[in-house]
């Protein structure tokens, strides 16, 4: 048994940011059926694919993205694509979408359709800017996404360009927050009986995150003050990423508790210095760059793991720059159990990131590889109702 399991989900999402919040409902006991169109979700064609070959059925971000998913494959251009599809919402829990606004209206399977079939269901709609207003048909990626929402002007060092998170961060971020939309919506739909459509707008989801956005926006709103990116190694002492003997650490705010920074260095004579506890002294630049030089040469004669233990000794708060190697043989993961593996028909056994936290019953669970393209159209539609004439049909000769 697990939490969510009475529920089944109808994810006509792709990409990243809608499957990887049906991702988690799965994970946690969601029959989750992806209906995929006849050439598969782009997820797809996007990498790391195994072997450096690109291949729909090796992509690691597809694979990550749907495990403990069912693939079905629909051609909703068609009128039998779309019988099927009301078979198969006839028997959902919620409907999940992430077509270009007015496209379910257009192909005649929006949110009426649905409504029609069960005035209960709800229908979580993702779009770059949200079903409605001026931008809505504008296109949008993982850059634009977070320039947009205000974060990257503050990212990066002052006297370069701003930069952003590295990879598909953002949209991982953005379908974090539309899972907890989903969510809200079958609790009024099982609770209340209420159907509604939910628009996310991936860009709302930046606008009102916790990183550096709101707070930068209202300050400029209120003062017209811009956050400037900083300085290399931040503005505390210490403060921003170091080098260190084998890789880099990350110093946050620790300039806030100079007793502590004295105590994880064990109380070194360059530190009494009487510009290095002035509080004027401590904003000065060039203060700064010669402490950080001092510092330096403290990290760099240590690991990150050595750096960090004397950090968190001395209740500094810091963190390793692990590498993915490093996350991999990371003895507390392992001892946590953290890692789990799937067997995939084409990838082979796959080991992968576990469990996010641990619950007294009914937690996370990996069921099931991704699937294939089409995998289940078969059994999940004849379980629908379909006979194999309307199956094929459906699929558009695929099945």
């Amino acid at each position: 048994m697990q939490a969510l399991d009475d529920l089944t989900i109808l994810d006509l999402s792709q990409h990243i940011a809608g499957p990887y919040a049906t991702r988690l409902l799965a994970d946690f006991g969601a029959n989750v059926i992806k209906v995929e169109p006849p050439g598969g979700d782009i997820a797809r064609r996007l990498g790391p694919f195994q072997g450096g070959e690109p291949h729909p059925e090796k992509s690691g971000t597809f694979f990550y993205l749907n495990c403990n998913k069912h693939s079905v494959v629909l051609d909703l251009k068609t009128a039998a694509g779309r019988d099927a599809l009301r078979a198969l919402a006839a028997k959902a829990d919620l409907v999940v979408e992430s077509f270009a606004p007015g496209t379910l209206d257009r192909l005649g399977i929006g949110y009426e359709f649905l409504r029609d079939i069960n005035p209960a269901l709800p229908l979580v709609s993702i779009s770059n800017f949200g079903q409605t207003g001026p931008y809505r048909d504008y296109k949008l990626n993982d850059l634009t996404l977070y320039a947009f929402g205000g974060e990257m002007y503050s990212m990066g060092e002052t006297d370069r360009e701003p930069v952003k998170m590295a990879g598909t961060a953002a949209l991982f971020e953005s379908g974090a927050a539309a899972v907890v939309a989903m969510m809200g919506a079958i609790f009024a739909s099982k609770r209340q009986g209420n159907g509604q459509q939910v628009d996310i707008s991936l860009a709302e989801t930046h606008f009102g995150g916790v990183d550096r956005r709101h707070a930068t926006a209202i300050a400029f709103q209120f003062s017209g003050r811009k956050t400037l990116r900083l300085a290399s190694h931040g503005g505390g002492m210490p403060g921003g990423i170091y080098p260190c003997a084998d890789g880099y650490v990350d110093f946050t705010n620790a300039g806030l508790y100079p007793d502590r920074v004295a105590d994880m260095l064990n109380y070194p004579e360059w530190m009494d210095d009487p510009r290095f506890s002035d509080p004027g002294q401590r904003l000065n630049p060039a203060v700064i760059e010669e402490w950080n030089a001092n510092f330096i040469g403290w990290c760099i004669e240590r690991t990150k793991r050595e750096v960090w233990d004397e950090a968190r000794r001395a209740k500094v708060l810091c963190g390793p720059m692990f590498t993915m190697e490093d996350l991999f043989t990371d003895p507390h993961f392992r001892e946590r159990g953290f890692w789990a593996k799937a067997t995939h028909p084409a990838l082979g056994e796959v080991t992968l990131p576990g469990r996010p936290l641990i619950m007294e019953k009914g937690g996370w669970q990996l069921r099931r590889a991704a699937p294939l393209l089409g995998e289940h159209t078969a059994e999940v539609l004849s379980g629908a109702g379909l006979d194999a004439a309307a199956i094929t049909a459906a699929s558009g000769g695929s099945a």
